[in-house]
């Protein structure tokens, strides 16, 4: 296991999973800071892989207490870093939409947009399964679709 970081930055892992897209879906999260490692997973019962994605981010966002922070999220999902490194800004401007119609969970962008407006966040793409923070995530989001769909 690597050492784990200690600076001024919170360094979060997400990932999210599910079993069928639709179906159960899990997300897991590491959060770094200061020598402390916090460990975040929940299940839903019906859901989608980019809802899991992107609500792995909002819940470790949603566990940070009150105040500032300078972040660096980091993401196997090209839907959620994309999403948050120009995506996002496009469709505000073109008024949530797409060229294929409205923007899919338009609420979740929302969501992390607060979350990005009121701290510094890095949004930083990593290949699946190449870092041991990435693959505990993976491994959080899976063992909640198992402990709580049976799948």
């Amino acid at each position: 296991m690597s050492e784990i970081i200690k600076d001024n930055t919170i360094h979060i892992y997400t990932d999210g999973a599910c079993s069928g897209n639709p179906g159960p879906g899990g997300l897991g999260a590491v959060m770094l800071y200061n020598g402390v490692r916090k460990e975040l997973a929940a299940f839903e019962p019906h859901t989608t892989n980019n809802k899991m994605e992107l609500g792995a981010a909002i819940a470790a966002l949603n566990a940070l207490k009150k105040g500032l922070f300078n972040i660096q999220l980091y993401s196997d999902s090209q839907y959620l870093i994309l999403g948050m490194n120009g995506r996002l800004d496009k469709w505000k401007r073109n008024g949530w939409r797409t060229k294929n119609g409205p923007v899919k969970n338009r609420e979740l962008w929302e969501a992390l947009d607060k979350f990005n407006q009121h701290h510094k966040i890095t949004w930083i793409w990593i290949r699946r399964e190449s870092h041991e923070f990435n693959i505990r995530c993976d491994y959080l989001a899976n063992e909640q679709i198992v402990l709580n769909s049976g799948v």
